[in-house]
C-alpha cells in the first residue's frame, strides 16, 4: 500500500480527518466511556490495554489496505478526536465495503458525523474506483434513530431490515450509497 494512502487526510470544513495516533488514547478511552458508543460498538474498549489494541488494530488494518479508520478532529472543538470514521473492505477489488462512525457525546449535535462520513465517502469513492468500489453500507441497530438520521444527511438511503445476529441483539438497518457516474 502507498505511503500518500497509509497517512491519509480528509478535511471537511473545521473537520479534520486522519489516522489515529498513539497520542490519541485518552481521547478514545474518554469517548468509550460512553454507554452510546459502548452499545453500538463490535469490540467496546473498556481499559488502556484494550485502547492500545484497538489502535494498534486500526494502524495494522491501514497497513492490510481493508480498514482504513480515521480520527474525526474539530479544529474549533479544541483539536483532539471527537469521533471516528472507518472504511472496511473484505477484499481488494470488492465491489462493496461498509462505512462506520461514532462521535463522542460532548460532539454530537454538531453536524459531526453527517459531514465525516461525507469525508469518508467521497475519498472512498475516488480512491477506489479504479480497484471497483460502486456501494457503500451503513449498518446499525434498528433502534438507532439518530443513526438513521445521519445515514440521511450523508446520502445513504434506506435499503433493508436486518435480521438480528451477534454480536447484534436486535435487527438492523441497512443503508447504501452508491458511486455517482455512468450507469449506476
Amino acid at each position: 500500500m502507498s505511503d500518500q494512502l497509509r497517512s491519509a487526510r480528509l478535511r471537511s470544513g473545521s473537520l479534520v480527518l486522519r489516522p489515529w495516533l498513539p497520542g490519541d488514547l485518552p481521547s478514545l478511552l474518554d469517548a468509550y466511556r460512553d454507554p452510546a458508543i459502548r452499545a453500538g460498538s463490535r469490540a467496546p474498549v473498556e481499559d488502556e490495554a484494550a485502547a492500545e489494541r484497538w489502535l494498534r488494530d486500526q494502524e495494522e488494518g491501514r497497513g492490510s489496505g481493508l480498514r482504513h479508520s480515521f480520527a474525526v478532529v474539530d479544529t474549533e472543538f479544541g483539536g483532539r478526536p471527537v469521533g471516528n470514521v472507518v472504511l472496511v473492505r473484505t477484499a481488494p477489488g470488492s465491489e462493496a465495503a461498509e462505512v462506520g462512525y461514532w462521535t463522542a457525546a460532548p460532539a454530537r449535535g454538531r453536524g459531526v458525523a453527517p459531514r465525516a462520513l461525507e469525508a469518508l465517502t467521497d475519498w472512498a469513492f475516488t480512491v477506489f474506483a479504479d480497484d471497483g468500489l460502486v456501494t457503500l453500507d451503513l449498518l446499525h441497530q434498528v433502534d438507532n434513530a439518530a443513526s438513521c438520521r445521519v445515514a440521511q444527511k450523508a446520502g445513504y438511503g434506506f435499503a433493508e431490515v436486518l435480521p438480528a445476529r451477534p454480536p447484534w441483539p436486535r435487527e438492523g438497518h441497512r443503508h447504501v450509497r452508491r458511486a455517482a457516474g455512468p450507469g449506476r
